[in-house]
């Protein structure tokens, strides 16, 4: 069975994004006025072969009936509006996740913050500095860790999502676990986002004792485990193929409208494929939901740039922030919120030119 799928392209920003879309010479991305795109690049697929072509949006009428009508379809999802369901989160605007690693042995900042008085000062810091959601995580899934048992990955965030809310009433508090009992003591905390790297797989039973909880999720994309994710990930198109996971995902499993997407750069995948995931994002508008992209201080960088300590990526990081920014991804996971939020800022004042 062939199938196709719909990637917008060629974007114009600020006032020549404003003027085509008045002229109704190109789409708005996700209803936004100060982004717009006039090309797709339209892949098919089938058992055999892959194949990709880019065409003008005025020559979509062109297309054969029954491509026109699927890639109509996913145009629709391109150019809709995202509705808001996150607390104080504007997905028409640019928002910054702030990282809070609870654990002694995460790949950058292992340690440093699982005392309460260091815990609290520096999501205070964060938020002061840009962020608008926090996710706090007590396992560490960098490549080659293992799992931990629950109680001792609860006792570590329990203290932080006890008394979060309490100082940070209106900002939004995301929990970083594949664990659904964790999960869903958190929730009783006022947690308003679940972050599962697993995208719900490490545990076949958290989707459904999630049913009665009204809680937006992030959908990630990760292959294999943490323990095992790096040892020679494979795909036949990484972009593709993770495609084709998350709209499984969303249509036979979750059944949810309150879902981000997440590719999960660096979670199985090689150079290669984080560099095509992140160059290609945006085919993922046409699923229809926000895009989370969390680039910040992955070894990706490192392969490039032969920078070897994490907290040395700060450069890799924000120009990453950026491309993806101009994709139209909505929010960003990062370390260095101050330095990335500023990126941000300057980047958008000047593409309101």
């Amino acid at each position: 069975m062939r199938k196709y799928y719909t990637r917008a392209c060629n974007f114009y920003h600020g006032r020549a994004a404003r003027s085509l879309i008045k002229s109704k010479k190109a789409f708005p991305l996700n209803g936004k006025k100060d982004i717009a795109f006039d090309k797709i690049e339209i892949f098919t697929r089938n058992k055999k072969n892959i194949s990709n072509n880019f065409i003008h949006i005025q020559d979509i009428k062109k297309l054969k009936k029954n491509i026109r009508k699927i890639i109509k379809n996913d145009l629709k999802k391109i150019v809709s509006r995202r509705k808001n369901f996150l607390k104080n989160v504007n997905f028409s605007e640019s928002s910054i996740m702030g990282i809070l690693n609870l654990t002694p042995d995460s790949f950058s900042d292992g340690g440093r913050f699982n005392k309460k008085n260091k815990s609290f000062k520096h999501i205070f810091n964060m938020i002061h500095s840009g962020a608008n959601i926090i996710d706090v995580g007590g396992e560490s899934t960098r490549p080659g860790s293992k799992t931990i048992d629950p109680k001792i990955e609860w006792k570590r965030v329990e203290h932080v999502l006890k008394h979060f809310k309490k100082r940070h009433k209106k900002v939004c508090l995301s929990i970083d676990t594949r664990k659904p009992d964790i999960m869903i003591k958190s929730i009783k905390y006022g947690v308003d986002l679940i972050n599962d790297v697993s995208g719900f797989e490490y545990d076949q039973n958290s989707l459904s004792k999630l049913k009665n909880y009204n809680i937006s999720k992030i959908l990630h994309h990760m292959q294999g485990t943490p323990n095992t994710m790096q040892k020679n990930p494979k795909y036949k198109n990484v972009l593709l193929d993770i495609y084709d996971f998350f709209e499984n995902k969303i249509e036979n499993k979750l059944n949810d409208k309150k879902i981000i997407i997440d590719p999960g750069i660096g979670f199985g995948k090689t150079l290669k494929h984080n560099l095509t995931l992140i160059s290609k994002i945006s085919l993922f508008h046409s699923l229809g939901f926000p895009i989370l992209v969390g680039t910040s201080r992955k070894r990706f960088i490192n392969q490039i740039s032969g920078e070897y300590d994490s907290k040395d990526r700060i450069g890799g990081t924000l120009a990453s922030v950026l491309y993806l920014l101009s994709q139209g991804v909505q929010i960003f996971r990062v370390h260095n919120v101050r330095e990335v939020k500023q990126g941000i800022m300057v980047y958008e004042k000047i593409n309101e030119k």
